[in-house]
């Protein structure tokens, strides 16, 4: 439910609004718009439909919302939500104008490899460095990842260049050990509907990157991001990486049109994975050119110093060179979106100081 208040509302009649709802044991959040706030209400809501909220002084209008996600919803924000990753001196800001970008190995697979695609993505435009520590394999014999060894890795990373980590957690007993080396949490599709994992990271003060699981539709994984966002946790980013298909052309089918469906119902900002979608590694351009094209705030690429020796996803990992050859190819598609795209001579920096 939605509460939009008159103009001239005084604070005690907020306050006044607030604790009538609260009283009914709902949960209240505060949306400041230029020329309103709106007090959305979250929870059983029945209790105050035949109630007098809507007389009370300072009301305006109460307006059921019927989805079953609040918080993710659209209404519930006076615009698009901006999740900022890093520190407060260098920031990264997701779901403004400019583009993010967030490339790296799909693992970790030793410090040199993990600091020379660091380097190379940043010098390319690339504002954050993805790496996987613990890693969800198919078959259990399969590379599972270096775990902690890798969480100091990408920490180096970091200090040596200056970029975000984005990097995945598993298990609920793991969050608070990612938290201290990463600044963002990312859940990987097959955990979407882990809803321990969700709610742990939720209460952890860090970014997630949401992946769409790949049988869920969109309601699902908007439902996924309640988990997150019910437990205090507002900065989640989602992220299309494709759905299971029925042609075995590609890992997975890109479900473009899922771009603009997300920004239409909700104001969480919405990146695409166009390795995973593709599983190839030469179709990873056209289809981030078509993401971009689709509304997307930005794009996580798979990308690695020598893909043929890629202890995982080397098929669907971009060499260095192609990297930057990509990069290039998407600033027009950013400037056709009315976007931004670093600038790669700017990206072209020292390592900063540990």
């Amino acid at each position: 439910m939605l509460v939009v208040t008159t103009p001239d509302i005084t604070p005690a009649q907020l306050d006044a609004i607030r604790e009538h709802v609260e009283a009914a044991g709902l949960r209240t959040h505060v949306i400041r718009g230029e020329q309103r706030i709106v007090v959305g209400c979250i929870g059983d809501d029945a209790a105050l439909v035949e109630d007098g909220l809507a007389a009370m002084p300072g009301v305006e209008s109460v307006t059921p919302v019927l989805k079953p996600y609040k918080l993710a919803a659209r209404e519930f924000s006076a615009g698009p939500t901006h999740v900022r990753l890093g520190s407060a001196a260098r920031p990264v800001i997701v779901g403004g104008d400019a583009l993010t970008v967030i490339a790296g190995p799909c693992s970790v697979e030793g410090e040199a490899m993990l600091l020379e695609t660091a380097h190379a993505v940043r010098a390319a435009g690339a504002v954050a460095l993805r790496g996987g520590a613990f890693k969800p394999r198919t078959s259990p014999y399969a590379f599972q990842g270096l775990g902690r060894e890798a969480l100091v890795m990408l920490a180096e990373a970091r200090a040596r260049t200056g970029l975000p980590v984005v990097t995945e957690v598993m298990d609920p007993r793991l969050v608070e050990l990612v938290a201290e080396h990463a600044d963002v949490l990312q859940i990987g599709a097959r955990n979407m509907q882990n809803f321990a994992l969700l709610s742990e990271v939720g209460r952890v003060q860090r970014p997630v990157l949401l992946k769409r699981g790949p049988s869920a539709t969109i309601a699902e994984l908007l439902m996924a991001a309640e988990y997150v966002m019910a437990q205090g946790n507002r900065d989640v980013i989602l992220c299309e990486r494709g759905i299971k298909g029925w042609d075995p052309a590609t890992r997975n089918t890109f479900d473009v049109a899922a771009v603009p469906v997300l920004k239409a119902e909700t104001h969480l900002p919405v990146l695409v994975d166009p390795s995973h979608a593709a599983g190839r590694a030469d179709l990873v351009p056209a289809l981030s050119c078509a993401a971009l094209a689709a509304g997307a705030d930005g794009l996580i690429i798979e990308v690695h110093p020598s893909p043929a020796e890629a202890r995982s996803d080397g098929p669907q990992s971009l060499d260095l060179p192609a990297f930057d050859a990509l990069m290039a190819r998407l600033r027009p598609f950013a400037a056709a979106a009315g976007r931004t795209l670093p600038a790669a001579e700017l990206a072209q920096v020292a390592e900063v100081a540990a």
